[in-house]
């Protein structure tokens, strides 16, 4: 905002100290390893009662997850842009104990999830997302339905080599490291190749806002009447 608007900011505290824990990232040489690791994980957790969130990047991931969570009989609930009609209902009890839901990014958003008071005791909504976006706010976003005002809750992010943001930004030199050691030892190179291609994308991002501001300002400079503007 400031770098490239030029406007001030003030950060905000949270009206309750936050209770979120943040668990450590999770990689997989493979997306069918990753996914048959969140339901093995979707299993454990389940068992005390928790309410899970699980958030995918696109519908397509959302219905594959859903169908091995059907193959494996966790019952669950799925939130994308197919469920427009149940949306508020589905929502409203994602807090609950044992409940578990499926969810793509644009899904439910601008809404709270109520935690019921069992669930609270039992550590609260745990959020699993299941893998990094091209701009870490968007992983923010969805981590940020866990632990809200104060409630306890929890997160992690399970990645694998082959997702989406490997696959289109990935350069050559990142493709020949995942190859070679990818299966070899994925958290390592998980860790080392995905949260800098994160970076490297919402730096490529900034400099395009960056651009587009400047351009804007010398067009309308240059297409004023009278001087320069203000």
């Amino acid at each position: 905002l400031e770098d490239i608007y030029r406007l001030p900011f003030k950060r905000i505290p949270t009206n309750r100290p936050s209770q979120r824990r943040f668990l450590p990232d999770r990689y997989f040489p493979t997306q069918q390893e990753k996914w048959l690791a969140v339901t093995e994980r979707v299993r454990e957790l389940n068992q005390s009662g928790r309410p899970i969130l699980i958030g995918t990047r696109s519908v397509a991931d959302s219905e594959k997850l859903s169908e091995l969570f059907r193959a494996e009989n966790i019952e669950h609930e799925l939130l994308n842009a197919r469920q427009n009609a149940t949306e508020a209902e589905i929502i409203a009890l994602a807090g609950q104990p044992f409940r578990v839901t499926i969810a793509t990014n644009m899904a439910g958003r601008g809404t709270d999830i109520e935690i019921a008071e069992a669930a609270l005791q039992e550590g609260g909504l745990h959020v699993i997302a299941t893998e990094f976006h091209e701009a870490a706010r968007i992983d923010r976003q969805l981590f940020g339905r866990a632990a809200r005002q104060g409630d306890p809750g929890s997160c992690e992010v399970y990645a694998s080599l082959e997702d989406s943001l490997v696959k289109q930004h990935a350069g050559w030199l990142s493709r020949l490291i995942i190859s070679h050691l990818g299966h070899a030892n994925p958290q390592f190179v998980g860790k080392f190749i995905l949260r800098r291609l994160q970076k490297k994308v919402e730096r490529a991002h900034s400099n395009v806002r960056a651009s587009l501001l400047e351009s804007d300002e010398q067009l309308e400079n240059l297409l004023a009447f009278s001087g320069t503007k203000q």
